[in-house]
């Protein structure tokens, strides 16, 4: 689940980023001014309890942000309880989040800005100073909206006008395609700070805070005391190769990927396309990040039962292959079935550290989350699916007691 420069707005609607190019539509950056509706839908497992708030009771410093916002747009908010329309949306990760909206000055139209409420207890699972600082860095290379301006319990930023996708979307050739080609152009982002693999040191972080939050029970129920000995065993089969690291985004599901509909062309829907959210973000493997897509197409968190993933609907072996063909492609290059084979099986192992990363999400989030989602039973999902799959995905010839465990306790034996 389970995230931006200030002050530089210099139009009355505020520039989006896509990628577009006259000869491909996913190598070059470029502006376009863009204003059509569409509002985020929930993804019921990423939202933490916060402090929400009503037009008329806006905390001080968001007032004075709101009107330096709405001078730098050339409008004067006088009266703030009179003058703004506040709707909370629903969709996002690990915050609260509002759509502020008032008239421009004469009335001609309306301005809409995100507000975004950070929730309680998030800092377990990344650094909020950290995470400012990808937004605004994203922001600048390109991804996702602006950052207007930031308070003590939150920040405003650009409100982008597009859909969020939905379960079915994944699934559409077309789409997939375009994901997959916008990702790789998000891996080759050149972003600050040093590029070494972040995935074990936070699974290592992760395991230790699952293990304080939970009980003598808990702990024996998910094998925690078993993962710092998995970690160490992935960490040292998945190094043995070289293998691609990029910029990953690590959280892509479905309710983190948004299309601009602004015209009926599909050309215009595919090229503008963009991933947001950056709570994960960090330096990875790409395998990593193109599994986690991959395993996120089992989710539908939108259902009756958002907790529970169809494994059976996880992309086939051509599905797979088409996506990593995509992204191979999309730099304007001819992959070979080889290199295509090998990204390909790359990722499926991938989905072992994947399965254990969100596992733990589950675990933590269900002692410090108090909304209404079976976390302890998506953990247990996770770990279910890292226990059969391993055997297939790492053959070892020595017995491995767990494993084995877990084989007959799943055929009843």
């Amino acid at each position: 689940m389970p995230r931006k420069f200030l002050k530089s707005i210099q139009t009355s609607v505020p520039n989006t980023y896509v990628f577009t190019s006259s000869n491909s539509p996913f190598n070059v950056l470029h502006f376009f001014r863009c204003s059509i509706s569409g509002l985020p839908k929930p993804a019921h497992k990423m939202a933490i309890k916060s402090n929400g708030f009503t037009k008329g009771h806006l905390p001080e410093e968001l007032k004075k942000l709101l009107r330096s916002v709405a001078s730098d747009w050339g409008d004067k908010i006088e009266d703030m309880e009179e003058a703004l329309q506040v709707s909370r949306l629903t969709g996002a990760m690990t915050n609260e989040v509002y759509e502020i909206k008032w008239s421009s000055k004469g009335g001609a139209q309306a301005r809409k800005v995100l507000v975004r409420m950070y929730g309680e207890g998030v800092e377990v699972f990344f650094n909020r100073e950290d995470e400012i600082r990808t937004f605004e860095c994203l922001s600048k290379h390109g991804h996702g909206p602006r950052l207007l301006g930031q308070f003590s319990d939150g920040r405003v930023e650009e409100f982008i006008h597009a859909r969020t996708l939905s379960a079915t979307d994944l699934r559409d050739p077309k789409t997939s395609a375009l994901i997959a080609s916008t990702l790789r152009e998000f891996h080759n982002l050149d972003m600050p700070g040093p590029k070494t693999i972040v995935l074990w040191d936070r699974l290592r972080n992760w395991v230790s805070e699952a293990k304080r939050l939970c009980s003598a029970s808990e702990v024996e129920e998910f094998w925690l005391d078993t993962l710092e000995e998995e970690i160490k065993l992935l960490q040292r089969e998945l190094s043995k190769h070289s293998q691609l690291i990029g910029f990953c985004h690590n959280d892509l599901q479905y309710g983190n990927i948004m299309m601009d509909e602004h015209t009926s062309s599909i050309t215009l829907i595919i090229l503008f396309l963009f991933v947001q959210d950056y709570e994960y973000a960090s330096y990875n493997p790409i395998a990593y990040d193109i599994a986690n897509h991959f395993c996120e197409m089992t989710a539908d968190y939108h259902s009756e039962t958002p907790h529970i993933l169809d494994y059976t609907s996880y992309p086939d072996l051509e599905e797979r292959s088409n996506f990593v063909r995509a992204y191979l492609s999309s730099a304007g290059g001819n992959p070979s079935e080889e290199e295509v084979e090998q990204l390909v099986e790359e990722a499926e192992i991938y989905t072992l550290p994947n399965h254990l990363f969100w596992g733990l999400w589950g675990i933590i989030s269900g002692h410090i989350n108090k909304i209404d989602f079976d976390y302890f039973e998506y953990a247990r999902q996770r770990f279910d699916q890292y226990w059969l799959r391993k055997p297939h995905l790492l053959p070892s010839p020595i017995v491995d007691p767990i494993v084995d465990h877990f084989c007959l306790m799943m055929n009843g034996s």
